[in-house]
């Protein structure tokens, strides 16, 4: 399940911004990042051991340091939630794009909002076959364009060294802005701590499955991204950045692998933001039911399909509107702000306790505190000043709400 919820495909749809925010340095930036997500994976397996039944950073949080460090942790995750189907309706109307390229963006943008919010509305959500078939699909494809790149860089050799470093174009402030972006590779894998009361023997499935699907993804995104590099050296432009992946397939590929690369990764990027959509508008209801947020407006359910319907339009607007005012790469950075609020809490949550009960086990969490902090700091300075905008409202109305 875990494999699903990030999709094979995970590093295609970034490849172009990280390679252009890191100096072509994609392969070593999603290397660093797993190491920083491997070690917080640890904290979550640890935690999740604690607290079998909760399964959240906001719940970690909350009852190790204090509720208002909970909240907020909660407050930057919800910014994840949010920010996720906006970053899927630019991509999927880029990709979109590709196969009708007469029909204008913006009507795309909302021709993809409204798809994500009438599938929510109608309480659509796909079959668990429905995922692993698609999951299959996917590694065809990726199978497909690692074949295809191996033919590609036989007629047409390179230096397989550069992708990793590249003294040309390398410098540490690109690399760590590259890295912190390329965590969105990873996003999704603490999901899993969310289904400790269906696991058969939680307490040692879950650590064990977190730890195993970040290791996964990490080798299976370096290997794609690898393959990428190879056949569009950094330096030459891409006809479109955001779905520049599918770009590099074609020239490894043909027509054939290009149409098939922007296909599944556009069905897919469907699949992930409508399920996004209705995630962030469960977890408005959830803080909405406990009374966080006013339960009038966010703790409504709609009598006859059942869902969440006011959560869902609002992401819906927030959506379009962020779609078009916001770049792909912008909107990739903010979830990933809110992503690290979380990881920077359950690192800390579960440092405070292995210190409180071993110090030796507090290596772990202390390396992923510090490479998640470093990461968080990484990101661009714009994004930083609007998801800390973000963290100080959360925080005045968490002050002021009796």
């Amino acid at each position: 399940m875990g494999l699903i919820i990030i999709q094979p495909t995970a590093p295609m749809p970034l490849f172009g911004v990280v390679s252009n925010k890191a100096g072509g340095h994609v392969v070593s930036t999603v290397l660093v990042a797993m190491v920083g997500m491997l070690l917080t994976a640890i904290s979550y397996g640890r935690m999740a051991r604690v607290y079998p039944s909760a399964g959240s950073a906001y719940t970690y949080v909350g009852k190790e340091i204090h509720p208002t460090l909970g909240f907020l942790t909660g407050w930057g995750l919800l910014l994840d939630y949010v920010i996720n189907p906006l970053i899927c309706v630019i991509w999927c109307s880029k990709a979109a794009g590709n196969f009708l390229p007469a029909v204008p963006y913006a009507a795309w943008t909302i021709f993809f909002t409204l798809v994500f919010t009438w599938l929510n509305l109608r309480n659509i959500q796909a079959a668990a076959n429905t995922h692993k078939y698609l999951a299959i699909v996917m590694g065809v494809v990726v199978a497909w364009m690692s074949g295809a790149t191996a033919i590609f860089v036989q007629a047409h050799p390179t230096d397989f060294w550069k992708p990793f470093y590249d003294p040309a174009t390398f410098t540490m402030s690109t690399f760590s802005a590259g890295t912190a972006l390329a965590v969105l590779t990873y996003i999704g894998f603490d999901a899993i701590s969310t289904l400790s009361e269906e696991t058969v023997d939680a307490e040692n499935t879950i650590p064990k499955a977190t730890v195993i699907v970040c290791l996964l993804i990490g080798i299976l995104s370096a290997i794609e991204v690898y393959a990428g590099q190879l056949v569009w050296p950094h330096g030459e432009a891409f006809p479109d950045v955001d779905t520049a992946y599918v770009y590099i397939a074609g020239r490894a590929g043909g027509m054939w692998l290009f149409h098939a690369v922007n296909l599944t990764l556009l069905v897919a990027t469907v699949g992930s933001g409508s399920g996004g959509q209705m995630a962030g508008a469960r977890l408005l209801f959830g803080m909405g039911r406990d009374n966080v947020l006013p339960p009038a407006f966010f703790a409504r359910i709609d009598a006859v399909r059942q869902v969440p319907a006011w959560n869902v339009l609002l992401i819906g607007a927030i959506s379009l509107a962020g779609a078009l005012t916001l770049t792909y790469e912008l909107g990739a950075e903010l979830l990933n702000f809110g992503a690290f609020i979380g990881f920077i809490g359950v690192n800390l949550a579960a440092f405070l306790r292995a210190w409180r009960v071993r110090s030796f086990d507090a290596i772990a969490p202390a390396c992923g505190l510090l490479l998640c902090l470093y990461m968080w700091a990484s990101l661009s300075p714009k994004s930083l000043l609007l998801g800390a905008t973000w963290a100080v409202i959360g925080l005045a109305y968490k002050l002021t709400r009796k």
